[in-house]
């Protein structure tokens, strides 16, 4: 080794400065771009739904139902990769559940769903956690275990939004077959019938939806309703 050069090498290497590299740790900005990457997500899965010959769930009703389904998938609040989404933001007499498996993002079935007596006639614009009150209550759920009852075959409900849902299993609040919930109502009286409170859908498929979701799934009631957004926790 040339020694003579030692002095040459050591002004070479100091005069290179230490790169430093900044990580960002503003709340603010850490927020924001959480945000933007759950919406880039939802944005994705919306985009490549497979329908399976079903109808398309509105946008703002499914990126709620993902944001809610992620956190709480991720707490493990959540244990099935199934979410099925009730759009009360539509009329009784449309299709407005869908259940949908998230491992593959494919639509596994749609139906119609009443709501509660008290909520409204062919639309649902009011809603209530309180026992008695015969109106839906809107948020998250997970579903709980079967029971045989006076509809047959029925899926109990736990709401996860304190002063929103979580009055559910008090008030029996379950999912159903009814006969007022098949479609052959709609075209005598040109809506649904209604409900104590409780999602009820047509005996013909009750017990596949039953049966598809049962047992720590997630379910979410969507309405565009101020006052649930402003309450929830679970979306932004």
């Amino acid at each position: 080794m040339n020694y003579r050069l030692l002095p040459f090498l050591f002004l070479f290497l100091s005069s290179f400065k230490p790169v430093t590299v900044k990580v960002n740790s503003d709340p603010k900005a850490l927020a924001a771009s959480a945000k933007s990457s759950l919406e880039l997500k939802v944005k994705n899965l919306y985009g490549s739904l497979n329908l399976n010959s079903f109808t398309m769930p509105k946008m703002e009703a499914f990126s709620k139902g993902v944001e809610g389904y992620l956190q709480l998938k991720e707490q493990g609040v959540i244990q099935k990769d199934v979410l099925t989404i009730v759009d009360f933001s539509l009329s009784s007499t449309q299709k407005r559940l869908w259940v949908i498996d998230m491992l593959t993002n494919t639509v596994l079935l749609q139906s119609v769903v009443s709501h509660g007596r008290n909520s409204g006639e062919e639309f649902a614009t009011s809603f209530s956690n309180e026992s008695n009150s015969y109106k839906s209550s809107l948020g998250f759920y997970t579903t709980g275990e079967t029971y045989n009852g006076k509809h047959g075959l029925s899926l109990k409900l736990d709401g996860l939004e304190s002063g929103i849902n979580s009055n559910a299993r008090n008030r029996a609040v379950v999912m159903h077959g009814a006969d007022y919930a098949a479609e052959s109502i709609i075209k005598q009286q040109g809506r649904l019938g209604r409900s104590q409170g409780c999602p009820a859908v047509p005996y013909a498929i009750h017990k596949e939806i039953i049966n598809l979701i049962k047992n720590k799934s997630c379910l979410f009631i969507y309405h565009p309703s101020r006052t649930y957004e402003k309450q929830s926790k679970l979306i932004s």
